[in-house]
């Protein structure tokens, strides 16, 4: 009698371990992952309630930046498909996203949009590309928008950005200013 109840006590035994096993290596791998949750991984309560008001806000603001696009700009590109695909192929080839860029472009050219216009926005915003800064988060989408409206926009010159330098310490007479250029040439006399 003794013999038929180890015998079954060991098949018992036998069939729990490998399933017991396999629940205490996954549970301990379970719970070195969960782990404490820490202060700086949650987000900010702040930032997490939308009000319907800046949703309509922001849905009004998408909707002024087709019309003024269609307004300024004759001919396909100006058509809202060809704006909104246009500027996301213009953001993603920036991001260096140029699978997912191809794939839009793709359906950009379906949609019968002028391919050159989305070569002049990215030669553009490349020209602006040191005044975006990817810390403010509408930075890189206004310049899009700007460059799309007008893809011959140039950026100001750097001395008119850049602050004045200080006058030198050692010397007591400041330097003449170099003569600046006229905007147009002069009129040639005529012969």
């Amino acid at each position: 009698m003794r013999r038929l109840v180890f015998r079954f006590q060991s098949a018992v035994m036998r069939c729990l371990a490998v399933p017991g096993l396999a629940l205490l290596l996954c549970a301990g791998g379970a719970i070195a992952q969960s782990g404490a949750v820490r202060a700086q991984d949650q987000k900010p309560a702040a930032n997490a309630p939308v009000t319907p008001a800046d949703v309509a806000r922001e849905s009004q603001k998408k909707s002024d930046e087709f019309v003024e696009a269609t307004q300024a700009i004759n001919g396909p590109a100006g058509n809202p498909e060809c704006v909104w695909l246009g500027r996301r192929v213009v953001v993603l080839m920036w991001r260096d996203d140029l699978d997912t860029a191809f794939r839009h472009l793709d359906l950009y050219d379906r949609f019968g949009c002028p391919g050159g216009h989305v070569q002049a926005t990215f030669r553009c915003l490349v020209k602006f590309g040191p005044l975006i800064d990817p810390k403010i988060a509408d930075s890189l989408n206004s310049r899009v928008h700007g460059c799309w409206i007008n893809p011959n926009a140039q950026p100001q010159p750097a001395a008119l950005s850049q602050p004045a330098t200080p006058a030198p310490a050692g010397g007591g007479a400041a330097p003449a200013a170099a003569p600046q250029p006229d905007a147009k040439p002069p009129a040639e006399a005529p012969k």
